[in-house]
């Protein structure tokens, strides 16, 4: 089991996921809208998404879980 961590602050703007998707290493899950640009989070492993620990909206701190990915 992996927890995929927010990298930066941000708001959530896309959520490209959902619970029980497969997905690879590089795919994105979210996508953070930080000082007007769009930075994507990507899977660090392959697996499937168990877990999703945001909403789009929602506000994330750098190091906040975004997803689970066993």
């Amino acid at each position: 089991m992996a927890v995929l961590n927010s990298n930066m602050a941000g708001n959530v703007w896309k959520i490209v996921v959902s619970v029980g998707d497969e997905v690879t290493e590089g795919q994105d899950i979210v996508i953070l809208e930080s000082m007007k640009m769009e930075i994507p989070i990507a899977a660090e492993t392959n697996g499937t998404v168990i877990e999703l620990k945001v909403n789009e909206g929602d506000f994330v701190n750098e190091g906040d879980p975004i997803a689970i990915i066993e």
